[in-house]
């Protein structure tokens, strides 16, 4: 059991490590936004991008998600929501057209996040640079 616990912190630590080292900078992060999001959530995350006007449920604007969450940014909760894992009604489950590719291909590279609390989150590269985005743009 204890040799278990260990193997896994030591697994986890080691991801964040390598995550950690070839961190994407802000410029490839907002890449990944801007070919991802932006088509729904505007280029600058307020809910007003180019296919908002032809969708049924208006986007969110990603740049009061702490403030709706009462000043902390949700990690998890947004992390989910890419996912698929909590759904957001307006997508129908997973993210429109890529929800598969946000859920985790067995083939692309994991990163380990550490959250404000000090916990770590292991999820796919592509959300967590994704999240370390969103967290930037908060207002």
């Amino acid at each position: 059991m204890i040799r278990t616990a260990l193997a896994t912190t030591l697994a986890v630590l080691a991801a964040c490590a390598a995550a950690a080292q070839d961190a994407p900078d802000a410029e490839a992060r907002r890449d990944h936004y801007v070919t991802w999001c932006a088509s729904c959530h505007g280029m600058e995350g307020r809910g007003d991008g180019t296919m908002a006007p032809i969708l049924s449920v208006l986007p969110t604007d990603l740049t009061q998600l702490a403030a709706d969450a009462g000043g902390a940014f949700p990690w998890m909760r947004v992390a989910r929501q890419i996912d698929g894992r909590d759904p957001f009604l307006a997508h129908g489950g997973v993210m429109p057209l890529f929800g598969d590719f946000f859920a985790g291909d067995p083939a692309a590279p994991e990163a380990a996040l550490k959250l404000p609390d000090g916990q770590p989150m292991v999820t796919t590269r592509t959300i967590a640079e994704l999240l370390v985005y969103l967290d930037t743009i908060q207002e």
